[in-house]
């Protein structure tokens, strides 16, 4: 048939009274519809008149050809809602333009419809639990609360603030929407009518009836062909799990039903990458808590079905299952999942029980691993526990496994063979930490690459008697050595380090907690000359005693085992307010999330004391002992004495508490958000915004990054509005790429701290990353004229390119020539320089072996991590909270374990050239050379004086011998030929400078290397071929490991499915097939390693009051301290507390020097009288 040229007549027969002919006319204008749709467009009442005509025969024809034109004119819902009304005739096979326009329209009507649903009772019952954390009374602890009952139109289910109205002025309560970001799930409904004067007919329901038909159609026609994922997907969008259900189950049959004998056995089914899929948007896509949870039981149900595991060869994906029933809080589970493995009793899997205990560990929390532990069979691990416990090797939360422990039964648990017993022995090491921790401190141990020439340079450049250059120079070693145990800088800089006063001092000692980080074993040990003696014992300086207890706690980060008690105990004995203040920080780093009411009860105790000093810390610890449980009693408790108390200090740290107490919350914590962020004290406002931060940290919520952009640009306060730029980096750390096009314009503000506060979003947001965008950004503030905004660029810099080299980002060799430059430059100011060395410690941390890591290596949030590089951002108001930042630095290991948790000495294979994952060159170091022996300057007088002497001699010698004497043989010095005006020089001195001329020609090897380094390295380059050996315990980074794989041999990696790259780092337990060979171990070097206990420095009660003289002062100092040379086998920490421990000369409040008293002097009337 012919194209239509024109529909003037077919149009005509639409107006006949034959239905043949008006038939006719449909047929024929819907196959041309596309050629006189404008034609056809005024008749569309004609056609209208037809579709709803009840009697006519092709009614869904009609529809059709509306729905077509609708199209064209772009009334894109009413041309929906024909096309559905079309029914069968509406084709969805091939698809055209208007095919998939309206199957798009569908999908989105379909997403609003479902996701607009009633909750589920699971929906529910996750809200009744959040309800019990997020403080439902609290509303009544904030006067505005969220009482105004108009609330704003845009309110998010994905992120609802308590459905609070926004500020008028804000761009955000405007009527219109479309300058927001919005989910198609939550767009206002549009009015169901047409634009056309004649109003639908057809029931809304049956509307929604007939998307869900052609969804239905849509689904299968997709399942047909293979397209799971995007079944899933619209499924997700729409919050329809049952679908997700059916597509995975019916992907499964498929499978199985067409597996033949060519499949490979080793690869994955559809069904195993759906569930990694829906694993990963759950993770990374989904906002809402509750549907999220709802996803992963669906996810964690399937994984450990036994339908899904049948006609597999392969074990279930128990890594997964880990991660789902860590999200989920499901203890028991994982207790189960260990002892299946366990009761197998095979050698594949106790090393999948292993690995499948690490990833417990690295992702849950102290309570969590608890439970687990008391879970699991005691055999004979509870005996051999109480003999380990002067080793500080106890389980973690033992008090907590102790009181579960008489709960469970007796039979179950006893009832182990010496096999299994031993098994259960080693999880139980793994999920206490103790076997990570040990495997992480030998592997920073043996790979310590600090360069020992920059922290040199860094001490002489910064005088040690100003107390913030000390303190920067302190945090500069601390970061460079943290958890090497490397603490040989304090051995070798005693002088140095005894310049350290007051906080000074505190800070230094906290330093130690930071180098020896895990050293678990060894910490009480090691800090026991620097620790409170407890009641009656004598004790040193306050300030060490504080900051060991610190230290303490900072040895037993996240892994309070057996320090809770100890600290708990010395932190109720002070009555000093800074062993105080350094006792609550160590409380609360060690018992961080551990829940625990008691140590609780005792902070809160101190802090109703209302001590400026200690409130900041005191607040802080009781957030982190309560982390993340969004405890009801706690938050109003101290909500309550934040609006009571009148210490600015006090204020902050409970602020700071609040926020850590809601951490990851979410939708649980708006309401306590909304309070905060609405009450006139700036602090609290602060805490606000950082409880933004930790409820959605790393969800890239649209609504919280609003929020905080809203703030940012219209709070009163410079304090708010720097953290609230800064909290943009908490939120969008899974998407470094997107928040330096955030900040841009935030770079260039008039205000500096906004412009401090975008320095450090890009830092935490794009840490490790070495992103170019971001870097870009940072150069220019470099030069910035406010001194802190140059310090933030420089530590964010340094964030960015930790362990980056020359090869992966070419400006690092300028950034770290400059971070020196600054640091040595006299007419720098003292904050831009703190800033300077601070950095110079971050992108060298852990030995140059670790990164900033805010995730973990399985994708989940590293809980420590976030908490670190939140608190280590208040060292804006308290220097000592910097080493919070250690919590953040994680070791970027490979470290492959055989099923008895041997370290095996295997090998992997490298797929690039070695330079390109290689450590930074160190600081080339310059041989010191005394000052240049400068030749004697001899005036022409002297020298014609010396020749006529010498003529005179001559003279006299041939008179005495009669004889001519050879000119020659005369030693003369200066030449006559020459000229008598040329200056002479010193002969004696020639051959000084000459003979030190040869020493620096005799420079010693590593100079000739330095000398020789640059035309070496680039034959180096050149030469170099991709592809070499990497040794076990070696240094992998997070982007290294897409090419790093194991030859298939005797070992396999049990979380590698088929060959390829190795999916994560740390401890990687290998599968032995062949377990009867004899296996090549590597020795650890750390055993040999023996921390020596210093010497407890005695006290006097001279000490106990000011010297009324220099001289007394000096004579007390060597009294008390004598000086002493450290053995070369001393450790840092044993030289040091001779030092350390020694009370300071001046009280904190003391002058500098006391004032000497008046002269007595008479006048000349005085003296007569």
């Amino acid at each position: 048939m012919s194209e239509l040229v024109t529909a003037t007549g077919v149009l005509a027969l639409l107006a006949d009274e034959e239905v043949e002919l008006k038939v006719f006319a449909l047929q024929t204008l819907n196959e041309d519809i596309d050629t006189v749709w404008f034609e056809v467009a005024p008749a569309v009442t004609d056609i209208e008149a037809l579709y709803e005509d009840e009697s006519f025969p092709e009614r869904n024809l009609a529809a059709l050809v509306l729905s077509k034109v609708y199209f064209h004119l772009q009334a894109y819902d009413e041309s929906m809602f024909f096309a559905l009304a079309a029914g069968d005739l509406f084709k969805l096979e091939n698809p055209g333009e208007f095919e998939e326009t309206i199957i798009s329209k569908c999908i989105d009507h379909y997403i609003a419809s479902k996701s607009a649903a009633p909750k589920t009772e699971s929906h529910a019952a996750v809200d009744d639990e959040d309800n019990e954390s997020s403080p439902p009374s609290l509303a009544t602890a904030f006067a505005h609360g969220t009482s105004d009952g108009n609330a704003s139109v845009l309110i998010s289910p994905t992120t609802p603030f308590s459905q609070s109205t926004l500020p008028s002025k804000s761009l955000l309560s405007r009527a219109s929407v479309d300058n927001t970001i919005l989910e198609p799930s939550f767009e206002p409904q549009k009015k169901q009518h047409r634009s056309s004067s004649i109003a639908l007919t057809t029931d809304e329901v049956r509307t929604r009836r007939a998307v869900d038909k052609v969804i239905e159609r849509l689904f299968e026609s997709c399942i047909k062909e293979g397209k799971y994922q995007q079944v899933v997907g619209i499924a997700v969008e729409a919050k329809r799990l049952e679908w997700v259900k059916h597509v995975i189950w019916r992907a499964d049959e498929e499978y199985k039903k067409n597996k033949g004998k060519s499949a490979q056995d080793d690869a994955m089914s559809p069904a195993e990458e759906l569930l990694d899929y829906c694993l990963g948007i759950c993770m990374d896509v989904v906002q809402e808590r509750y549907f999220r949870n709802d996803m992963l039981l669906l996810v964690l149900a399937i994984l450990t079905s036994a339908k899904f595991a049948s006609g597999k060869a392969k074990d279930p994906d128990y890594f997964s299952i880990a991660k789902c029933i860590v999200y989920l809080d499901q203890d028991t589970q994982a207790c189960t999942v260990i002892r299946h493995l366990v009761n197998t009793e095979s050698v594949e899997a106790t090393a999948i029980a292993y690995q499948f205990a690490f990833d417990l560990y690295d992702n849950a929390t102290q309570k969590f691993l608890g439970r687990v532990i008391s879970g699991l069979p005691k055999g004979e691990a509870a005996s051999e526990n109480k003999e380990n416990e002067d080793s500080e090797n106890a389980p973690l939360m033992g008090d907590v496994d102790r009181s579960n422990a008489d709960d469970d039964d007796d039979d179950d648990d006893d009832d182990v063979d010496e096999k299994h017993a031993d098994i259960y022995k080693n999880i139980r090491s793994i999920l206490d930490g103790t076997k990570t921790i040990k495997l992480n401190l030998e592997f920073l141990y043996r790979n310590n690459h600090t360069d020992l020439g920059i922290l040199n340079k860094v001490r002489d450049s910064l005088e040690g008697r100003n107390s913030i250059f000390h303190t920067a120079v302190t945090f500069c070693n601390a970061f460079m050595n943290q958890g090497t145990t490397n603490d040989k800088f304090f051995r070798d800089n005693l002088d140095w380090l005894g310049k350290a006063v007051n906080w000074s001092k505190f800070t230094a000692t906290a330093a130690l907690g930071v180098i020896h980080r895990g050293n678990l074993s060894q910490s009480k040990k090691l800090l026991d000359p620097y620790l409170p003696r407890g009641a009656g014992g004598i004790g040193g300086s306050p300030y060490s005693q504080g900051g060991a207890l610190y230290a303490y706690g900072l040895i037993h980060a996240n892994h309070g085992a057996g320090a809770l008690d100890y600290l708990k105990t010395r932190f109720t004995e002070a009555e000093e307010e800074v062993i105080q203040h350094g006792g609550a920080l160590g409380l609360g780093l060690a018992g961080m999330a551990s829940g625990n009411e008691e140590i609780f009860d005792n902070l809160k105790a101190v802090l109703y004391a209302d001590s400026a000093l200690n409130g900041e810390a005191v607040g802080l610890a009781m957030g982190l002992i309560m982390l993340g449980t969004g405890n009801v009693k706690a938050l109003e408790d101290m909500v309550a004495y934040a609006h009571e108390t009148s210490h600015e200090k006090s204020v902050r740290g409970l602020a700071l508490g609040m926020a850590l107490i809601m951490y990851g919350r979410q939708e649980g914590a708006d309401v306590m958000i909304e309070g905060l962020l609405n009450d006139p004290d700036p602090s609290l406002r602060y805490g606000g915004i950082m409880t933004v931060a930790m409820a959605y940290c790393g969800t890239g919520s649209n609504k919280a990054v609003r929020k905080l952009l809203h703030v940012a640009v219209s709070d009163v306060n410079d304090d708010v509005r720097r953290i609230a730029v800064m909290s943009l980096g908490f939120i969008l750390f899974r998407k470094p790429g997107s928040v330096p096009r955030m900040v841009e314009l935030l770079s260039e503000s008039y205000n500096p701290h906004v412009r401090y506060g975008s320095a450090m979003a890009l830092g935490i947001s794009c840490a490790g990353t070495g992103l170019d965008e971001a870097i870009d950004l940072l150069e220019p503030m470099m030069k910035d004229p406010t001194d802190f905004v140059r310090q933030g660029a420089l530590i964010a810099l340094a964030m960015i390119m930790i362990q980056q080299n020359e090869v992966m980002n070419p400006k690092v060799a300028s950034i770290r020539k400059t971070l020196k430059k600054v640091v040595g430059d006299r007419h720098e100011d003292a904050m831009t320089k703190f800033g300077a060395a601070v950095a110079l410690g971050i992108i060298d941390a852990g030995g140059r072996n670790c990164s900033i890591g805010l995730q973990t290596q399985t994708g989940s949030l590293n809980m420590a991590g976030i908490v670190g590089m939140a608190v280590f951002t208040q060292y804006w108001y308290w220097f000592p909270f910097t080493h919070f930042l250690s919590l953040a630095f994680s070791p970027t290991s490979i470290i492959a374990l055989d099923h008895d948790l041997d370290i095996l000495d295997v090998k992997f294979h490298c797929a690039t050239k070695p330079s390109l994952f290689d450590y930074p060159p160190e600081q080339e170091v310059k041989a010191e050379e005394g000052p240049a022996m400068i030749a004697t300057a001899i005036l022409s007088t002297t020298a014609q004086a010396k020749r006529r002497a010498q003529k005179k001699e001559k003279a006299d010698k041939a008179q005495q011998k009669s004889m001519d004497v050879d000119s020659a043989n005369i030693p003369t010095i200066f030449d006559p030929v020459a000229g008598g005006d040329k200056m002479d020089i010193d002969e004696n001195n020639t051959k000084l400078s000459e003979e030190s001329k040869d020493k620096k020609e005799q420079t010693p090897a590593q100079s000739e290397k330095e000398t020789s380094a640059p035309p070496d390295a680039k034959k180096k380059l050149e030469k170099e071929k991709p592809g070499y050996e990497i040794e076990n315990m070696s240094r992998v980074l997070p982007s290294q490991l897409k090419y790093i794989s194991l030859a298939k041999g005797r070992y396999w990696p049990v979380k590698l499915v088929r060959p390829g790259p190795l999916p994560t780092g740390g401890p990687l337990l290998l599968h032995d097939t062949q377990p009867e060979k004899e296996k090549s171990l590597i020795e650890e070097k750390l055993k040999k390693v023996a921390t020596e206990r210093a010497p407890v420095a005695t006290g006097s009660n001279t000490q106990a009051r000011n010297p009324r003289s220099v001289e007394e002062a000096i004579l007390n100092r060597l009294a008390n301290n004598p000086p002493v040379t450290p053995s070369r086998n001393q450790s840092g920490a044993a030289a040091a507390a001779g030092v350390l421990t020694a009370i300071d000369e001046d009280g904190e409040d003391d002058e500098e020097a006391s004032v000497p008293r008046d002269f007595e002097y008479y006048t000349d009337e005085e003296a007569d009288e």
